[in-house]
Order: structure tokens, then C-alpha cells, then sequence
């Protein structure tokens, strides 16, 4: 048609990247005693009794267990809270952190 024009509008959209995960792993030792780490796995990381038993096992067992994914901030900050909690309580209850693959 004469005298009309064509708009065309271009949307360029941002794609936001997930950010990372992180595991939290509870390692064992031959010195904290169970029921101290299923108290620091309920308060830490608000496991029932079975979860928190099932993960002290599972670290007794094969030398370490995850214990829970998030984003790196929050990895780190639970694995510092459980570590205080062991640290409370006199033992030597260690949770790190490591990327998730």
C-alpha cells in the first residue's frame, strides 16, 4: 500500500546462566560420636531422625556422604554452621564444600 510502513521491532533476549551448585560433604572421623552428628545434620540442615541417620551412616560407611546441594554461598554457609555446631559440642566434625560436576 501506498504511504504505510512496516515497524519492525527486534527483542534481543538476555539468557541468565543458572549459577553453580555445590555439594556439602560430611566427612568421618573415628572420634565424633554418632549422636552428635545426627543432633548437627537436624539442626544444620533441618533433617528429620531417619534422613540424618541414614546420612551418618552412609559417611561412616564410605568415608564421607553428601549431605545436601545448593548454590556456592549457601553451601559454604551451611558447611560453616556445621562445623561451629561439632565444634560446640568439643568434636572435630568436619563438612566441606566442592563443586557439583
Amino acid at each position: 500500500m501506498p504511504g504505510s510502513s512496516t515497524n519492525t521491532t527486534t527483542r534481543i533476549r538476555a539468557e541468565v546462566a543458572r549459577p553453580k551448585l555445590h555439594k556439602v560433604i560430611l566427612l568421618n572421623d573415628d572420634y565424633t560420636p554418632r549422636d552428635v552428628v545426627v543432633i548437627v545434620l537436624k539442626s544444620a540442615f533441618r533433617m528429620d531422625e531417619a534422613g540424618a541417620h541414614k546420612v551418618m551412616l552412609t559417611a561412616h560407611q564410605l568415608g564421607s556422604c553428601v549431605v545436601a546441594v545448593f548454590t556456592r554461598e549457601i553451601a559454604e554457609t551451611k558447611a560453616n554452621e556445621a562445623n561451629e555446631a561439632g565444634r560446640r559440642l568439643e568434636c572435630p566434625l568436619t563438612f566441606t564444600t566442592e563443586p557439583e560436576e
